[in-house]
């Protein structure tokens, strides 16, 4: 995970240690679907995720410009 910062990195993680589903992002206000949620859907939905668990060539399927 690249780009967050270290107090959403932190939440990600809490989130993912209780088995929650999301967490609400400390900087935005906004509620965030953790890694484990995503890889739960079976399939990138190319929408961008920030905890997106799949590789570029993945979300490159699903429609989303992948920059790296």
């Amino acid at each position: 995970m690249t780009g967050i910062t270290e107090a959403a990195r932190v939440a990600h993680d809490a989130a993912v240690a209780r088995g929650a589903a999301s967490y609400v992002d400390p900087d935005s206000g906004l509620d965030v679907l953790t890694s484990v949620t995503l890889a739960g859907q079976g399939r990138c939905c190319g929408s961008g995720c920030r905890h997106c668990p799949y590789d570029a060539d993945e979300q490159r399927r699903a429609g989303r410009p992948v920059t790296e």
